[in-house]
């Protein structure tokens, strides 16, 4: 089942998002595996991070292997501390009709 993460930092910025980000997402072109979306901004008191994920396994994956050890270590310009977090297993993911990417991503995410 699709598995949704969102992050929020207080008082992130853009600036603070594009650090962590290359450090965590080093290929511009593409998801981590298991990762279907990553949507990212600005909000009134600071930065929002939206993430899904094929499955709550492939993102505690992707948390525990790449996205915490690289965090550990602190990210020069990165986030100063770490996000709230709300995560929860997507009942219902759509996406606009006409690509075929997005039903292959339905398929992948079995929804």
């Amino acid at each position: 089942m699709a598995y949704g993460i969102i992050h929020f930092f207080p008082n992130g910025t853009k600036e603070q998002y594009d650090a962590t980000l290359a450090l965590v997402h080093p290929d511009k072109n593409s998801l981590p595996k298991g990762q279907l979306v990553h949507i990212a901004g600005p909000t009134k008191d600071g930065w929002t991070v939206s993430v899904v994920h094929d499955s709550k396994e492939s993102w505690e994956k992707f948390k525990n292997e790449t996205l915490m050890p690289k965090l550990t270590g602190g990210v020069k310009g990165g986030f100063s501390g770490p996000p709230q977090e709300t995560a929860f297993e997507i009942y219902n993911f759509r996406q606009a009709s006409g690509s075929a990417k997005s039903s292959e991503s339905q398929r992948e995410a079995n929804i």
